[in-house]
């Protein structure tokens, strides 16, 4: 029997891939660190080097269990720093008679290894990544013609896998919490700071420095705070139910200055390079719930279960129905670059200044500070989407294009028209102050819609549905905000309107 060559990418971490039950001495494994994948996009250096160290402690767990791994480090002078040209000189080298890879989660990739087998005079073959509840196309087969609507797809989610479920009804008679679940942190449910490990990544530190890799954001080397293998994600998710779940559904839109993540789990990174399966979050969560009943609330659970198994599992299945098309789409036309604070976090704002400075230094903001801060402003400002996407995907310690592109393109920009979401996700400053306490320090009043310090995001919220009106005024879902702007008089509208192109004019400077 000839010898195999298996690819396994960055994030394709899984320990508990069928591929790896049994050590076989025909089987070689490859996984690469590669120039092609750290110049598509710049990254945020705390990404670079998460996924740099758990690729190497995947190797290095392999290894130990009697698979045969080449791992082709950054630095090294054999390295061709492509996928293709580092399989070809390994199957030359090696005598390999087939090619097999899982498939990749982005479109990018997916295309290339597809073109690597055509040209390969070998044998090839495809696997499965065998880590979502879903395949690529469920969600296309599921809603066929119709409008994608997540709420549908994750009632059908919880009765297909039997999750939260009596029988043939949603446990607690209720599909969805969600009105439960927006509330501004009272000050009273206990802060517990989020778990961090202590890694010291100075070598790679050093030796992407060495390589001149283009990268931003910070990173304390000596102290790298994120989970780099599977014991660590598996304590992070632990550390999560018994802390932060009791909370966590009543406070997941709140936001704070002093204390980045509340009741968030942060368990992103390590689900998103495959060291954790969602079925194993599932699980671990509604086996605490089941424990301690008398401690937390339906709420909290059904909660985080609908962004794990509805919401991450919808947006994958979005992007594989909608790309390539979708990661050019543009509704507004949008065309403005990104003003500079959004790579310094400098910016007078300071809701903006905490959300992207957190951002900048740690890698990672949640789901309401990304959506209704940074991505709210980038759409009522008219930044350009494919310059807002390269960012998100950049900065974000878990971003990997398909769940990146669908939450900005779609839900955050509504550069997709609607396909994910049914209107705009926007708001003036009235939400933030709402949810956060950013508002009561700020260098802008947020009450003011125009004059001296007025918010920005006031003037800017009503000049978007302004100038929006011909392609937004049929939404029924906003149908409040032009029935507002109906009965504002015409200086009112002029003098906002005039506020939000003084603001737009100095945008570097706000």
């Amino acid at each position: 029997m000839g010898k195999t060559l298996r690819l396994i990418l960055g994030d394709q971490l899984n320990s508990g891939h069928s591929w790896l039950k049994a050590a076989d001495k025909n089987v070689v494994y490859v996984m690469m660190e590669v120039m092609q994948e750290q110049e598509y996009v710049m990254h945020h250096v705390q990404k670079m080097l998460a996924f740099f160290a758990a690729m190497r402690n995947f190797a290095h767990q392999l290894t130990k269990k009697g698979h045969r791994v080449i791992y082709i480090k950054l630095d090294d002078t054999d390295n061709a720093q492509t996928i293709e040209a580092n399989i070809k000189r390994i199957i030359k080298h090696e005598d390999i008679e087939r090619f097999e890879y899982q498939l990749p989660d982005e479109y990018r990739l997916d295309e290339q290894l597809k073109q690597i087998c055509k040209k390969l005079k070998i044998e090839t073959g495809s696997a499965d990544t065998e880590h979502y509840f879903t395949t690529r196309y469920e969600v296309k087969e599921f809603f066929g013609d119709k409008y994608f609507l997540m709420e549908n797809f994750y009632r059908h989610m919880r009765i297909k896998h039997q999750v939260l479920m009596q029988g043939s009804k949603p446990a607690g008679n209720k599909w969805n919490f969600d009105h439960e679940n927006r509330k501004k942190y009272d000050g009273k449910s206990p802060l517990v700071p989020p778990v961090e490990f202590n890694h010291d990544v100075s070598e790679l530190k050093k030796m992407i420095d060495i390589k001149k890799v283009k990268y931003f954001g910070e990173v304390d080397e000596k102290h790298f705070p994120w989970p780099l293998s599977r014991n660590e994600a598996l304590k992070l998710m632990d550390y999560f139910c018994e802390h932060l779940l009791p909370h966590f559904g009543t406070y997941e839109d709140a936001m704070l200055q002093q204390h980045i993540s509340l009741f968030h789990s942060r368990i992103s990174f390590a689900q998103n390079s495959k060291m954790i399966a969602p079925h194993e979050v599932i699980g671990k969560v509604l086996s605490h719930y089941d424990k301690n009943k008398h401690e937390i609330t339906l709420a909290q659970v059904e909660g985080y279960i609908r962004q794990v198994l509805g919401w991450r599992e919808f947006m994958r299945g979005v992007y594989w129905a909608k790309m390539p098309e979708f990661a050019s789409l543009n509704f507004f036309d949008h065309r403005d670059e990104l003003p500079e604070w959004f790579w310094t976090g400098k910016t007078k704002m300071n809701c903006l200044s905490k959300c992207i400075g957190q951002s900048l230094n740690h890698a990672w903001a949640h789901h309401i500070q990304r959506l209704m801060v940074i991505g709210n402003f980038a759409l009522l400002a008219g930044l350009n989407p494919d310059e807002v996407d390269a960012w998100y995907l950049g900065v974000y310690i878990d971003a990997i294009e398909w769940v990146e592109i669908t939450n900005t393109r779609g839900m955050s920009q509504f550069a997709d028209g609607g396909i994910i979401g049914s209107k705009p996700y926007v708001s003036s400053a009235a939400y933030i102050n709402k949810m956060s306490d950013y508002c009561g320090n700020c260098h802008y009043d947020y009450k003011k819609k125009t004059g001296e310090r007025a918010c920005p995001y006031n003037s800017l919220y009503w000049n978007f549905f302004y100038r929006n009106a011909g392609k937004l005024e049929g939404n029924h879902r906003i149908g409040m905000m032009y029935n507002i702007l109906k009965k504002m008089s015409s200086d009112d509208i002029d003098e906002i309107n005039k506020q939000a192109d003084i603001y737009l004019g100095i945008i570097n400077e706000l």
